[in-house]
């Protein structure tokens, strides 16, 4: 184990134990009657909560323990340790940071789907025999689908202008992030995914980028991109690549945000038609979950960035200074232009949609909204508005923590998303498929299930997926965007006939001809 961790002291520990804040602490205790309960006890009078408890070593004056615990945050260890040092008896030998431990090495690794243990194994798999499966790719490109990885592979594409909440870290602090998303992709789709982070920020060179490696995958996942560039890459890729191409940032988003909308309506009795919407942050997201709105039949929508409320008679638009989408923006919504900070625009809403930072609203403007409220306050870790504080004024709170009830994540979204259009070998994501992808979401959640407190299915519902990737598949099938599946078998036999490969299927199957 390393030595014990440096911590600073300045940080707030008033915030509910988490496992990302997971320390194990190596314990040295003296061998007496009660001793290691007194040291449990102390840890929880501290407020942390202990996992587990493992021996490690013992003598007949002392025992080696280590105490796996939750904190708040690193100024908590700091509290905790030094309570348990304070205690005679006990000496802490040794911490380690169990997220940094799980990090060790990356989360994801290549494992090879057939054996190499004999001449035969290495002949088919590699040379000589592999000659022959490229000379039948070079002849129709199109078999790369059924005889290489591409027909189950994604490319999580970032530059790390945008990570989570951190910004602009580089590609290289981007990685654990990509990877993550990768585990995300085969744990709940069964798709491969790999993280590729780009040393640029150019979007020319970007474009480039992806459009070189693109032979060796079904589909690109843009990821952590900063807005506005990541509008014009994903639109220029969608334009120059036959496979799909997908911002998660904004569709994923855009897609878990209407699914909770499609329940939280039904729950409060409302059409989507009617309802008046106020979006607050204006970046990918903001803009994204825009568009799924107008296009599922929202059309009363004022949307706020840090200047306020986006209109065709704000000063920027008017000299010429915004940028193109907030321009698309100004154009599409807002009709009666009206202008303020959010907290002046919110009179008369029904939701309220948050995308941009910690405490982004004054809670006592929710007041000002209609009968019902709906509030999805996704900023993260600390959303627009407390949902503490929201509650006498709210009827529905949804926010992106898992803390909290309703967690719009999207999890829910993107893993499905994407199997869907790989099983029928879809060309585009259309909103159209998107919409499909929020239905299905929302349908998971019964109307006998349905409440204030569930709008939305959990993330670890393992129906979920199946269930995008049914609705995804079906949509691309009906509006033309589904390639006609690759036929699995031996090009030139006359013994063998192909079959296509179930869903999720991880190599081909035969049959013989009946």
């Amino acid at each position: 184990m390393p030595g014990v961790i440096p911590l600073p002291t300045e940080l707030n520990v008033n915030v509910t134990p988490s496992a990302q804040y997971r320390l194990t602490i190596r314990v040295k205790i003296d061998e007496r009657s009660g001793m290691l309960g007194e040291v449990t006890d102390t840890i929880s009078q501290a407020g942390g909560m202990v996992v587990a408890v493992d021996l490690v070593e013992a003598s007949s004056e002392h025992t080696v323990r280590d105490i796996v615990i939750d904190a708040a945050n690193r100024a908590h260890w700091s509290s905790i340790l030094q309570e348990i040092s304070a205690l005679a008896g006990a000496q802490v030998i040794d911490t380690i940071d169990r997220t940094f431990l799980l990090h060790v090495g990356g989360k994801i690794e290549q494992h090879n789907k057939h054996p190499l243990k004999t001449r035969d194994d290495l002949s088919m798999t590699y040379t000589p025999g592999v000659a022959r499966v490229c000379t039948a790719i070079k002849d129709d490109p199109d078999k790369a689908f059924q005889y290489t990885i591409k027909r189950n592979t994604v490319a999580v594409v970032s530059d790390g202008t945008a990570v989570l909440g951190l910004g602009d870290i580089g590609p290289a602090a981007a990685m654990p992030v990509m990877e993550g998303k990768a585990c995300l992709f085969k744990e709940f789709a069964g798709v491969d995914a790999f993280p590729i982070c780009l040393d640029t920020k150019d979007t020319d060179e970007i474009v480039r980028a992806v459009k070189l490696i693109a032979p060796g995958f079904g589909g690109i996942n843009l990821e952590d991109i900063s807005a506005p560039r990541c509008f014009e890459i994903e639109e220029r890729l969608k334009q120059e690549l036959d496979i799909p191409v997908f911002h998660d940032d904004q569709h994923g988003t855009a897609v878990v945000v209407m699914a909770a909308l499609l329940n939280a309506v039904k729950l409060t009795g409302r059409r989507l038609e009617d309802l008046k919407v106020l979006v607050i942050g204006l970046g990918a997201a903001g803009v994204a979950v825009t568009k799924i709105m107008l296009q599922a039949g929202v059309s009363q929508i004022i949307g706020a960035d840090s200047q306020g409320a986006v209109h065709t008679a704000r000063a920027d638009y008017q000299n010429g200074t915004m940028t193109q989408i907030k321009r698309w923006y100004a154009e599409a919504t807002n009709p009666e232009g009206r202008a303020g900070s959010p907290a002046e625009v919110i009179d008369g809403a029904d939701l309220v949609v948050g995308l941009s930072g910690a405490r982004a609203l004054p809670v006592d403007a929710l007041a000002k909204m209609n009968k019902d409220a709906m509030v999805f306050a996704m900023a993260n870790p600390n959303p627009e508005v407390v949902p503490e504080d929201a509650a006498p004024y709210v009827r529905i709170m949804a926010t992106g923590r898992s803390d909290y009830p309703n967690q719009i994540n999207n999890v829910l979204c993107f893993p499905g998303i994407f199997r869907g259009a790989l099983d029928v070998r879809a060309k585009k994501i259309t909103e159209e498929m998107k919409i499909a992808a929020a239905h299905a979401i929302a349908d998971i959640v019964t109307d006998s299930e349905l409440r204030e407190d569930y709008i939305i299915p959990s993330v670890f519902n393992r129906d979920v997926a199946p269930a995008v990737a049914a609705a995804v598949a079906e949509q691309a099938r009906l509006s033309g965007m589904a390639l006609a599946g690759p036929q699995v078998g031996f090009a030139h036999s006359d013994k063998l006939t192909s079959v296509a490969p179930n869903q999720g299927d991880s190599g081909p199957r035969f049959k013989h001809p009946s």
